[in-house]
């Protein structure tokens, strides 16, 4: 496997903020950026580091949407999971690795677009690892051949609070 480099959070810049573009209908204004009404990027992070269970969508080679749960970790502002390679989303990522993760929540909803690539890199495994273990009461990942370690990297992230989804519609672009 490729010796990736690690980016830090503080390697990063944040994304850049904004509001979804969305038909007129919704109610969501372009010109409405009041940024005390938008949610935070910390607000994001929080969701992203609270969920439980994570939706992964991929694209099966004929086109059709594959949409499973599954764990996964926040780190250092970045989404790391793991699938099996001969899962379909396994087998999914291998061909496209474009993918939208979703939390849990459709009252507090945060969701990514973007690729996922492995990484290989040993101290980040054993950090991606120890934070999984410690969120997962004991459940370990191993190095294993059968298996494959993802990270997300975003292209852009939608979130908002069903409640008040007007005023509280996100976007950020990185």
């Amino acid at each position: 496997m490729s010796q990736e480099k690690q980016t830090t959070k503080s390697e990063r810049t944040e994304p850049t903020q904004g509001r979804p573009y969305m038909s007129a209908d919704y109610g969501v204004e372009q010109s409405k950026t009041d940024s005390a009404k938008m949610l935070s990027w910390q607000w994001l992070c929080e969701q992203m580091e609270r969920s439980h269970n994570y939706w992964i969508s991929t694209t099966q080679p004929d086109g059709k949407p594959h949409a499973m749960p599954v764990w996964g970790i926040w780190l250092d502002e970045i989404f790391y999971f793991s699938t099996g390679r001969q899962s379909r989303k396994g087998r999914n990522l291998a061909a496209n690795p474009e993918v939208v993760v979703h939390t849990e929540s459709g009252d507090e909803v945060a969701i990514f677009e973007g690729t996922v690539e492995e990484f290989s890199d040993p101290t980040l495994f054993a950090r991606f690892a120890q934070v999984y273990a410690t969120k997962y009461a004991g459940f370990k990942p191993e190095a294993e051949p059968g298996n494959a370690y993802y990270k997300l990297n975003p292209r852009v992230a939608f979130a908002w609070l069903e409640k008040d989804f007007v005023n509280s519609a996100t976007r950020w672009q990185f």
